[in-house]
């Protein structure tokens, strides 16, 4: 039972880090990051981050990777965003 919660568990992981990809998506094609909040974003990157970085305290891999995933998703949103918006 342990190994099934596990595998959902960092399969969530995936899930939350898909979920920026659609963002990200229609930022490029719209070509404007206007109707983005980067306090937002920047909130989700930070607690992403320091989920990392408990997960390497912790010794667990899950927390590590699936945060990263997640900090790599939502940044490429947030750079998108940013990237748009100054242009």
């Amino acid at each position: 039972m342990k190994e099934i919660v596990t595998f959902f568990f960092g399969l969530g992981f995936v899930f939350n880090a898909s979920l920026f990809i659609p963002q990200a998506i229609r930022i490029f094609r719209n070509k404007s990051g206007r109707n983005i909040s980067l306090i937002t974003f920047a909130g989700f990157k930070f607690i992403q981050l320091n989920g990392s970085l408990y997960g390497y305290y912790q010794n667990d891999f899950i927390l590590i990777y699936g945060n990263l995933i997640s900090f790599i998703t939502c940044g490429t949103v947030t750079l998108l965003a940013t990237y748009y918006r100054n242009r």
